[in-house]
């Protein structure tokens, strides 16, 4: 009852007395309708991953408390490196006297995120998580632990922007 007096009383305001509640309720039903779809259209943008291209690459590394500089370079992914991000933006175990166990992965719509351990001569602890926000832009931080005998510790963080540039050259 309250409701439908304060419902009244604002689309009054808005539009003019003359305005009935069920003119007010069909214009909140299409908001909620374009609302709706417009939603559906960002998830379907993040549901296609990221567009191919060239693409400018910024990160920064923090190794065991110490900020580097930003650092920019670039690279071209092509349509099938695109249709598999989960295999594209996760590391390769290739390591000399250590074993790595298997990789932990999830792909759940736009987000990424990964988890990779190896023991042995070089231990390490990997993982990184990504943000496909739309066709021309991610996001995504790695940390990585690694210990050799003889040697201190490394903790390292590495933020990454990935930005949408161009098609590639031929």
């Amino acid at each position: 009852m309250v409701t439908e007096r304060l419902t009244k009383a604002t689309t009054a305001r808005r539009y003019g007395a003359k305005y009935s509640l069920m003119e007010g309720i069909a214009v909140n039903y299409r908001l909620v309708l374009a609302a709706a779809f417009s939603m559906l259209a960002v998830s379907a943008a993040c549901a296609d991953g990221i567009e191919p291209g060239l693409w400018k690459i910024t990160s920064q590394a923090e190794t065991n408390g110490v900020a580097g500089l930003p650092h920019d370079s670039s690279k071209c992914l092509t349509a099938d490196q695109t249709k598999d991000l989960a295999v594209t933006f996760s590391p390769i175990a290739t390591t000399i006297n250590s074993d790595c166990a298997p990789m932990e992965r999830s792909l759940n719509g736009p987000l990424l995120t990964w988890h990779l351990v190896c023991k042995g001569q070089l231990n390490m602890d990997l993982s990184g998580a990504f943000n496909f926000d739309g066709p021309h832009h991610y996001s995504g931080t790695v940390h990585s632990k690694a210990e050799m005998a003889g040697m201190p510790p490394m903790d390292s963080k590495t933020t990454l922007q990935g930005q949408w540039v161009s098609a590639c050259q031929q």
